[in-house]
């Protein structure tokens, strides 16, 4: 493997490391009300 592949390879990596971590950060900030429905019935949370 050359060099210049192993350099793509490790900031395709950490690219996607990034932006994983800014869409948890972000889910993490939104507040609001979440409704699931299922086998007990209806639930909804406050976020």
């Amino acid at each position: 493997m050359s060099s210049n592949s192993l350099y793509f390879l490790v900031g395709a990596l950490l690219a996607g490391v990034i932006g994983v971590g800014i869409w948890m950060y972000q889910d993490s900030q939104r507040s609001g009300v979440e409704i699931s429905v299922g086998r007990n019935g209806v639930s909804i949370e406050g976020r």
